[in-house]
């Protein structure tokens, strides 16, 4: 494995983050095909033996369930100082809004919930896990900032977020004396590239790391599209995001096949090789002690130019899809899928 820090902070994490949203109990939350605690541990495990550190989870993932068998399974196998976990908030509720809980109120009782979950005493990454259109950015800042004072956050991070959002609450930030945000978790990958136009280059002049998800387009970039899987047939999310560009995404997902095979390696490692060029650590997601094993080996392949320019040149732009097109500050009163994941 290899290491770098993570943006202006002084964590030192892995070039791969191990992501946990398909950890947690299949019987409730967004997902039916996520992975028992058993299975959680094994995986976590292997990523430890692997030398993974890093690893990301959120509240909302399967009810909290995810945060609960991470934790578990990290407190069984690695010293605390050992690892970097990450986990993450959403946006108040209407019930919230109606008692007039404020976004400091907010921020403290969602992470006090996911430190009971993981069993620990401070999360390393706390990550704003989508815009928040009815709470003030001074709140969510201050509110973020006030968990860093008492020790049980280390660091700030975003996700799901345009860069002038970002922008402007790291300005916030810097005028207020407030913690400021070390890392975008943005969705970015071979066939959804939206985030090169102003993110990439606002996080390089920053020195803000990126740490994306769906660094494998939900599988669509480690396989063909004959091979068929669990999550592929019941991952309706992925769909709402993949389907309506799949014919232009087949013809760049047949070129990762094509490098693959020049190199007798996996798809996923080229997949992933290519976005470490561009990103500190992407968020790789594994239900297979496998697939542990693949990702990892993706630090170690260099591309060259002639691969990088074979993978990139048919990609065409995107419209946003996920939740980035379904968090806008029209809808962001609605009850969307996010904001039902955490009661039980």
């Amino acid at each position: 494995m290899r290491y770098s820090i993570l943006g202006n902070s002084e964590l030192n994490v892995s070039r791969i983050c191990l992501g946990c949203m398909g950890f947690g109990n299949p019987n409730i939350g967004q997902h039916s095909w996520t992975v028992d605690e058993n299975t959680t541990h094994t995986i976590v495990k292997k990523a430890l033996d692997c030398g993974i550190n890093f690893f990301d989870t959120a509240i909302g993932y399967q009810k909290g369930t995810s945060e609960e068998y991470l934790g578990k399974a990290l407190n069984k196998t690695a010293a605390r100082d050992s690892v970097v976990v990450a986990t993450k908030f959403i946006p108040r509720s209407d019930e919230e809004i109606e008692k007039g809980i404020s976004g400091q109120q907010h921020i403290e009782t969602m992470l006090n919930s996911s430190l009971s979950h993981l069993n620990m005493d401070y999360v390393d990454l706390y990550i704003y896990h989508m815009w928040d259109y009815r709470t003030p950015m001074y709140e969510i800042l201050e509110g973020l900032n006030n968990q860093v004072k008492k020790g049980k956050v280390r660091y700030i991070g975003i996700s799901n977020c345009y860069a002038w959002q970002l922008a402007r609450m790291n300005d916030i930030a810097q005028s207020e004396g407030f913690a400021k945000f070390v890392s975008v978790q943005n969705h970015y990958n071979l066939i959804f590239r939206e985030e090169e136009r102003e993110m990439a280059k606002l996080c390089k002049f920053d020195n803000i790391a990126m740490t994306p998800y769906s660094a494998l387009a939900s599988g669509r970039l480690s396989r063909t599209s004959e091979v068929l899987t669990k999550r592929l047939n019941e991952d309706r999310y992925a769909h709402l995001k993949y389907d309506s560009t799949a014919a232009e995404d087949e013809k760049i997902i047949l070129r990762v096949k094509d490098i693959a095979d020049k190199y007798n390696v996996s798809m996923t490692q080229i997949s992933l090789s290519w976005l470490i060029r561009n990103v500190t650590s992407p968020v790789v997601g594994a239900t297979r002690l496998e697939q542990v094993e693949d990702m990892v080996k993706a630090v170690d392949i260099s591309l060259n130019e002639e691969d990088v320019k074979y993978l990139e040149e048919l990609y065409r732009p995107h419209n946003l899809v996920g939740v980035m097109a379904q968090n806008t500050g029209v809808s962001s009163d609605k009850n969307l899928v996010w904001m039902q994941n955490l009661k039980r």
